[in-house]
């Protein structure tokens, strides 16, 4: 009965601290309510893919490496709110870098990992990057090595700095600066930057507040206990990943086990963790899912979809509780508990019981979606200064957010 007490409060001490100054401070709240808890941990042959071994992290552990890897940025002396990439695969690597930019008071910028030499310069470029993370192996690609080819291309980027083995001269071992002693502390989030349709020519900005009322607009649909972990096969380089994944499991303290590069074998012994799991999974992959036996672990399934979509329940896939998240760019993500829900939200936005002081929906009568709300308060970002989004202007999706639609009454809920 103690330990349940002391679990609650730290629950509660988590949910009250942490969404307000951000992801950063989310870890820093846990760490200290439940600092034995499981924060981060990665799945897969890790070694063969990065030639690093997997990693697990308390939350005690990841606030302590977090906060000096953010101590070390610190050490650069760039202006506050700098803007800082972050090029990673994905994995407790990736959550790491973020919640190190953002707790040196800088503003993070998730690059998508498929990104070619000249996207990856194109997107340094456009968002005014002056410093990038990355990590020295990705499987066959050697991402550290295209930063500093892109580094001799622009002149604004200052400092390189790569995890794992291989990093070549001139990039900064973040390996090393984890060890160095001193920890800094954060301070309130000034929010994120992703890259809509992972296209390097238009970064978005969302505030720190914008970010955690779509994560609590999401959290809405069906709750997550910090004794549950999220097992995610989306990388955290946009807003579904980030939402879905980190942002989710950190915001109530649970844990976050990343499945990327997947591999099956890896992907099922994860499964079989006796964690009480909530596993995120991209919508095209769910055929691949309902052939496979999810074990009693799995206590929900959130399949994530992409506007437009085709919303149709897979024949014969017995699912556990059910969530269906539909995500319209990096600007709003919509969670309901199942397809039909999901289907009735989107043809009957007026009568779904959303949260609408966080997310309002409505349906234009050529089919369109318009939205608006803290939970998509997003800009384009320029060069220049830092933008402020409106949050009550209705956002218009300009087109039908389905492709197709099964029959609602038929539809897995």
């Amino acid at each position: 009965m103690a330990e349940r007490t002391a679990d609650a409060a730290a629950d509660a001490f988590a949910r009250a601290e942490g969404p307000r100054g951000g992801l950063a401070a989310c870890l820093f709240a846990a760490a200290h309510a439940a600092p034995q808890r499981t924060a981060l941990r990665d799945s897969g042959d890790r070694a063969g893919w990065c030639g690093r071994p997997p990693i697990v992290w308390t939350y005690a552990a990841a606030a302590e490496i977090v906060g000096r890897l953010a101590r070390g940025i610190g050490g650069w002396r760039l202006p506050a709110g700098s803007r800082i990439g972050l090029w990673f695969s994905g994995g407790a690597e990736a959550a790491l870098a973020h919640l190190a930019v953002e707790t040196a008071g800088h503003l993070p910028c998730a690059m998508p990992a498929s990104w070619d030499d000249e996207q990856l310069a194109a997107g340094i470029e456009t968002a005014g990057l002056v410093g990038v993370l990355t990590e020295g192996r990705r499987g066959e690609r050697r991402p550290a090595e295209n930063l500093t080819r892109a580094a001799m291309r622009q002149f604004n980027l200052r400092y390189l700095a790569a995890f794992g083995p291989g990093v070549p001269d001139g990039v900064i071992s973040l390996d090393a600066m984890a060890l160095e002693r001193g920890v800094a502390a954060p301070g309130p989030s000034l929010g994120l930057v992703t890259f809509e349709g992972g296209e390097p020519d238009r970064p978005v900005y969302r505030p720190a507040a914008a970010l955690a009322a779509a994560i609590a607009a999401h959290l809405d649909a069906l709750p997550l206990t910090a004794d549950e972990r999220i097992l995610t096969l989306l990388p955290a380089h946009d807003l579904r990943g980030l939402v879905t994944g980190l942002g989710a499991a950190l915001t109530v303290g649970a844990g976050l086990e990343t499945v990327i590069p997947f591999d099956e074998a890896g992907f099922r012994a994860a499964l079989l963790r006796p964690v009480p799991t909530r596993l995120v999974a991209p919508a095209r992959i769910e055929p691949a899912l309902a052939a496979l036996p999810l074990p009693w672990t799995v206590r929900a399934l959130n399949v994530v979809h992409r506007a437009p979509a085709h919303l149709r329940a897979t024949p014969g896939f017995a699912a556990p509780q059910r969530l269906d998240s539909l995500t319209l760019g990096e600007e709003a993500v919509i969670t309901r508990p199942g397809l039909r829900d999901l289907a009735a939200t989107l043809a009957f936005p007026d009568r779904a019981p959303l949260p609408r002081a966080l997310l309002a929906l409505a349906r234009g009568a050529d089919g369109s979606l318009a939205y608006r709300g803290p939970a998509c308060a997003v800009a384009p970002l320029h060069r220049g200064d830092v933008p402020e989004p409106d949050a009550d202007t209705w956002r218009e999706t300009g087109r039908p957010v389905l492709l197709a639609q099964g029959d609602p009454d038929n539809a897995a809920g």
